[in-house]
């Protein structure tokens, strides 16, 4: 995942209208006035490292963040049990914090898969922005469309799948998701370990190893360090369909 350095913003230049997501953030449809306005409520923390949380599991709900560089996975702990399971990954210009919209604490922790940053966004000062742009708040409704859309995806992925079928779908999935962001379809970096994949897919670890070892050997994708490229795109989706 191509790691972006922070922009180095002059007087009177919009951190948004510089950075290189733009045209697929949640800003991407912003007015002049409206993304001036945006800009004045960001705020820009430090950047993260990898394994440092983002948001806590049951810290009071403050902020949404857009992810600027970097990636994410969302856990859920349990009660009475030690493991984490891993909801969800988040890529540059996803917003982070959609889920917890309506609850006092976030029901998950982020925790950053590599060095990440972020644009926060109070939640108090975009709401209010949100009903006075009107642009603002439909492209929040697109975002948290897409998020379901996204669980919905999650669910039939999991629902009856063979491993073969659910490893598939996550790597199309991860791949369309690149390409919707300017960035190769074919090749890309899994900053997510193949635990974090197999917690996130419902597979053991020896389960994801072996599906990606015979991937490589049938000749649908190549893995080199965390850099996966996609060798056969009409393989993978074959195999992703149902029987």
């Amino acid at each position: 995942m191509t790691t972006i350095p922070q922009p180095y913003r002059r007087p009177g230049e919009l951190y948004c209208q510089g950075c290189s997501l733009h045209s697929a953030c949640m800003t991407r449809a912003l007015s002049q006035g409206a993304l001036e306005a945006f800009d004045e409520i960001i705020q820009q923390p430090q950047p993260l490292k990898r394994g440092q949380a983002l948001v806590q599991q049951g810290q009071p709900f403050r902020s949404l963040y857009l992810v600027r560089t970097g990636s994410f996975k969302q856990v859920v702990r349990q009660a009475g049990r030690q493991d984490e399971q891993v909801v969800h990954f988040f890529l540059p210009s996803e917003a982070v914090g959609l889920e917890a919209i309506g609850e006092t604490h976030c029901p998950a922790s982020v925790v950053a898969l590599e060095t990440s940053f972020v644009c926060e966004l109070p939640f108090e000062a975009f709401e209010a922005l949100a009903q006075r742009h009107e642009s603002l708040r439909g492209e929040l409704m697109r975002s948290m469309s897409r998020e379901l859309r996204g669980d919905q995806r999650q669910f039939c992925l999991l629902s009856g799948r063979t491993a073969e079928q659910r490893l598939a779908g996550f790597l199309l999935g991860l791949s369309q998701r690149f390409h919707l962001r300017g960035y190769s379809r074919y090749r890309f970096q899994l900053a997510m370990s193949r635990a974090d994949i197999g917690s996130h897919l419902g597979l053991a670890l020896e389960t994801v190893s072996r599906v990606m070892g015979r991937f490589q050997r049938q000749g649908l994708i190549r893995v080199a360090g965390r850099e996966l490229t996609i060798r056969s795109l009409e393989g993978l989706e074959a195999l992703g369909e149902d029987p």
